[in-house]
Formats: C-alpha cells, sequence, structure tokens
C-alpha cells in the first residue's frame, strides 16, 4: 500500500466529511498503522504537492495538508464510481474520442491513456477510446486541465455501424479478466464478511482493527477503477461477479463503518484557525448521496 494511495483514501472516506483539512501529525499516526514510515509519508506528500495534488500550510511549527482543486476532483471521481448506484439501463449512445498529441507533448500520451483509462473509456483502435457511459464532462475537464482541446474530439452517437455493440466492448475491455479478478475479491472476502459479523454480535471487534480493515477493503476494491469501465448492467454478460462483489463490498462497508469513523476521530485534529466540521453520517455511510 503506497502513501499517494492511501492519502486518496483517507481523504475521501474520512477527511473530506471534517473539513478538508488535515494535520500532518494525524496523517503519520493512520500511516503507522500500515508500516508506512513519516519520511515515506512526507516524500509522498512533496511529490503530490509538486503534481498538484495536495497543498500544505503552516501555523507555527505544525502543518496542515489538504486537496487541491485537482486532487479534489481526482478524489471525487474516484468516490462516484466506488459509492453510486450503477447504471442499470444503457441510454444508447456511445461516447467517443480520437484525439493526436503533438510530438512536441509527447509525454503526455501515456498520461491521457491513464486518465481515459481511469475514467472508464476502452481503447478500441490506437487514438481511439469509446464509453457507453455519459462522461463528456468528465472529457471536456481533461481536455481543459491539460490544454488539449485543439487535439480532441468528442463524439456522441447512438450506432457504430461496423461492429455490433458486443463486439466494441470486447475490443475496449476483457471482461473475461475483469470477471476473474472479481471472483479473487469475492473469494478473499466472503470468509471475513461471515467472521465480522460473528465478531459485532460478540463484541469483540475493536475500532483500531476496523479502521485498518475498512482502509484495506477500500483499497483492494478500489483497485477495480482502473480495469472495470462500469458499464450499464445491460451491456454485462450474464452472471457478472463485478455485481455480487459490490453487494460484499457494501455489506462489509457497513460492519466496520461506524467503529472505523470512531478511531478516526481519535486521531483527526483540524487546524487551530478552522471550525471543527464533524460530519459522522456521512463518513459512517458514504452510499449516501453519491
Amino acid at each position: 500500500m503506497k502513501p499517494r494511495s492511501l492519502m486518496f483514501t483517507f481523504f475521501g472516506e474520512y477527511i473530506k466529511h471534517y473539513g478538508g483539512e488535515v494535520w500532518m501529525g494525524s496523517l503519520i499516526k493512520m500511516m503507522a498503522h500500515f508500516n508506512i514510515s513519516e519520511s515515506s509519508l512526507r516524500g509522498a506528500v512533496l511529490r503530490m504537492v509538486q503534481q498538484d495534488y495536495l497543498k500544505v500550510r503552516k501555523i507555527g511549527n505544525k502543518s496542515y495538508a489538504s486537496l487541491t482543486e485537482k486532487g479534489r476532483r481526482r478524489m471525487e471521481d474516484g468516490l462516484a464510481r466506488v459509492y453510486s448506484v450503477r447504471n442499470s439501463q444503457w441510454d444508447g449512445h456511445w461516447r467517443v474520442i480520437i484525439y493526436s498529441i503533438p510530438e512536441n507533448r509527447r509525454e503526455l500520451r501515456n498520461q491521457i491513456r491513464k486518465e481515459l483509462g481511469w475514467t472508464g473509456f476502452g481503447m478500441i483502435s490506437n487514438s481511439t477510446w469509446a464509453s457507453p457511459n455519459p462522461l463528456e464532462d468528465q472529457v471536456l475537464e481533461m481536455a481543459k486541465t491539460y490544454d488539449l482541446e485543439d487535439h480532441i474530439l468528442l463524439f456522441k452517437t447512438s450506432s457504430i455501424l461496423s461492429h455490433t455493440n458486443e463486439e466494441v466492448i470486447h475490443k475496449g475491455w476483457d471482461l473475461e479478466e475483469i470477471s476473474a479478478e472479481y471472483a479473487t475479491f469475492i473469494s478473499n472476502y466472503e470468509g471475513k464478511f461471515e467472521e465480522l459479523k460473528e465478531k459485532t454480535w460478540n463484541g469483540s471487534l475493536s475500532e483500531e482493527d476496523c479502521f485498518v480493515m475498512r482502509t484495506i477493503l477500500v483499497h483492494e476494491y478500489r483497485k477495480f477503477l482502473f480495469v472495470d469501465p462500469a458499464l450499464p448492467t445491460d451491456l454485462l454478460p450474464e452472471g457478472w461477479n463485478g455485481l455480487k462483489a459490490r453487494e460484499l463490498f457494501f455489506n462489509l462497508h457497513q460492519i466496520l463503518s461506524v467503529p472505523s469513523t470512531k478511531h478516526f476521530e481519535t486521531i483527526f485534529k483540524h487546524a487551530p484557525d478552522q471550525e471543527p466540521v464533524l460530519n459522522r453520517d456521512k463518513a459512517v455511510n458514504p452510499f449516501m448521496g453519491v
């Protein structure tokens, strides 16, 4: 588990509901649960500041971290993918992107591919990507962020004449491989769910253990954002493991949420010039209103 990835998890699961800014000492204590040293954390913070994902300010001899607008967008995009209800009905339109990155900016090519994959697009041919989801705003925002408006064309079409919808999906994604990865997640966590239910009943579940388990659970489940395009349900193959994995994730998250949030509150400290913000309901149940 890398510090940068964990920070996005901490901000998305907890810190955003408590004012959005955190004392570095609190981050150090959170990272210690996962054997990440203070020096590793500070190195990751420096890199995230340089990449414009994080900003840090000092008050006296203490430092406080918060996400930049770019970092907040990345976090919110991830939260929406993890916690929102999957669209069951396809609107019948493909969003197709064609881009050509100038040679003098070729260093952006890998970044754009990563951004499109993260957003949920699949590459159907060289420099041509497609998605059945309404992602127009995200694409236009990405083009603006990287100053590529003149080099990206975005189409919305109800038909692709040369291929069936199933063939387009097959070109863009390996659903069999993704389903197999979901099957592994299910296999790893089904037993833990039964164990946690029993511990909940007998009161042997510590708040600190729940904080660690919830963080690992979200970290593991969030990996699917990089491979699963979140296709509408009516475009998915029958018996899609992603639906079962999502239900299992929700049930585990609900068991862990209250005690893990209480443990976070014992660690979290906000800046002295900020009014304390406590939105435990949203931290406990991030599925609400996403």
